[in-house]
């Protein structure tokens, strides 16, 4: 047992914030939350405000080493994508462990607890299984235990490189396992294990025609997997999915059995009305990324009236332009405005819940709420920043959406093991270093 004494605690939208909150844990799990109380002898205390661990809804780690390298370009997704491709191909099972260790951690001090990591890049680079065709898949896994958060891996099926049926060609020759069955096979090989999950992806309606995503969906079924896909990111991608089969993406992935409890649909930006409430009946969760859809001029997408439609809301990081979850919560909202004209779609409450609890849902995971029997993450902010100065209880969740940064993280607790403490990262000493040298080697390759 170990106890962690919180100056001020998030204790979810419906407690709210409360002071001097003592937390009991055993193992890996909150054992119990007991508010107005004094630090017992040898409780951990947690200056500042806390709240659950942060869930990173959605994970291309590699593309970390794009930082900074792609923005100033014209063009639009489909344009940077051709420089995603060429990072994509010079990575091996080596670089990308070392890779993915450092932008792991990276979201360790972002307070981020759980990723869930959309992976594609099965095989070398010329299409050929590794000695272990998982191997891709497990350097991951370690490399989130590396980093000490857990790790939902979204294994991923990517079949065709168009909804005309071209076959994959050139960096995409990696990405494929030839016929879903070919990878159900591969995929089920993985098993979860403590701090992993193996979840299932359709990569788009794009990359998967409507027989192979039932595979998909039938698997994870199988095994009660949390199922995620590509949604509506683009105009072109639903404009093409029209032509060739009369339907929408949302249409036609609910006809082959993949919308549902289990589902998150990444991105949804570009929805009709009827694929709002398709997704809303089906209770699919969306994962909204706004640093990324604002990056590549996808858009805004229908983020309120899909929560209103029965959508649970999570987030993710995605292309990593920042790894920040407090930007990407406020993002919903501030896009929105911007879309819209007008304030106050979301409650600070709403979005602060959407990065924790219910992106641990889509990951599945239980955590996300300090409450008995969740895992024991905590996420300790610094309110002695100059961001979040002058916060009082009452404004508290307010300041944490609307002002804080992951720069204002201090301590991060993850299934009851402190992980960040003071700002510092207890298993990767120097995090920038290991970023700098994972995607200086990486970049030197991709030339």
């Amino acid at each position: 047992m170990s106890a962690w004494h919180a100056d001020l605690a998030w204790l979810g939208p419906e407690r709210g914030m409360a002071e001097r909150v003592l937390v009991e844990v055993e193992g890996e799990r909150i054992a119990a939350v007991t508010e107005g109380a004094d630090p017992p002898a040898g409780a951990t205390r947690l200056p500042g405000v806390t709240i659950p661990g942060l869930a990173n809804g959605h994970s291309h780690a590699f593309h970390r080493a794009l930082r900074g390298r792609t923005h100033r370009g014209r063009g639009d997704f489909w344009s940077w994508r051709e420089l995603m491709y060429q990072v994509a191909g010079a990575l091996d099972p080596d670089r990308y462990l070392e890779l993915a260790t450092a932008t792991y951690a990276e979201m360790a001090l972002a307070g981020i607890t759980a990723v869930g990591e959309f992976h594609y890049l099965h095989h070398d680079p010329a299409g050929r299984p590794y000695a272990d065709p998982n191997q891709m898949g497990e350097a991951l896994i370690e490399a989130a235990g590396r980093a000490g958060i857990r790790l939902t891996l979204i294994d991923t099926c990517y079949l065709r490189a168009g909804l005309d049926g071209q076959p994959l060609a050139g960096a995409q020759v990696r990405f494929g396992d030839g016929d879903a069955g070919a990878w159900a096979e591969r995929a089920g090989a993985l098993r979860d294990r403590p701090g992993v999950r193996v979840a299932a992806g359709v990569h788009s309606v794009r990359a998967v025609d409507p027989a192979a995503m039932a595979t998909v969906a039938a698997w994870a079924a199988d095994r009660q997997a949390p199922l995620h896909l590509h949604l509506s990111e683009q105009r072109a991608e639903n404009q093409a999915c029209l032509a060739a089969t009369g339907r929408t993406p949302a249409a036609l992935a609910e006809s082959a059995g993949v919308l549902g409890p289990r589902t998150t649909a990444v991105h949804a930006t570009h929805l009709t009305d009827q694929d709002v409430a398709l997704l809303g009946a089906t209770g699919t969760a969306a994962c909204i990324c706004p640093t990324t859809e604002r990056d590549l001029a996808d858009g805004v997408g229908p983020a309120r009236a899909l929560a209103d439609a029965g959508s649970p809301l999570c987030l993710g990081s995605d292309s990593h332009a920042v790894i920040d979850l407090f930007e990407e919560a406020r993002a919903v909202e501030l896009d929105e405005r911007l879309a819209t004209g007008r304030r106050g779609h979301h409650q600070p409450a709403g979005l602060l819940a959407a990065a924790t609890g219910a992106g641990m849902a889509a990951l599945g995971w239980d955590a996300g709420r300090l409450a008995p029997g969740q895992l024991a993450d905590l996420v300790t902010l610094d309110l002695r920043s100059v961001r979040l100065a002058g916060t009082r209880p009452a404004d508290a969740v307010d300041h944490l959406v609307f002002a804080a940064t992951a720069a204002d993280v201090s301590s991060v607790v993850v299934a009851g093991r402190q992980v960040v403490r003071d700002g510092r990262h207890l298993l990767v000493p120097d995090v920038a270093a290991a970023l700098d040298r994972s995607i200086g080697a990486l970049l030197e390759l991709a030339r």
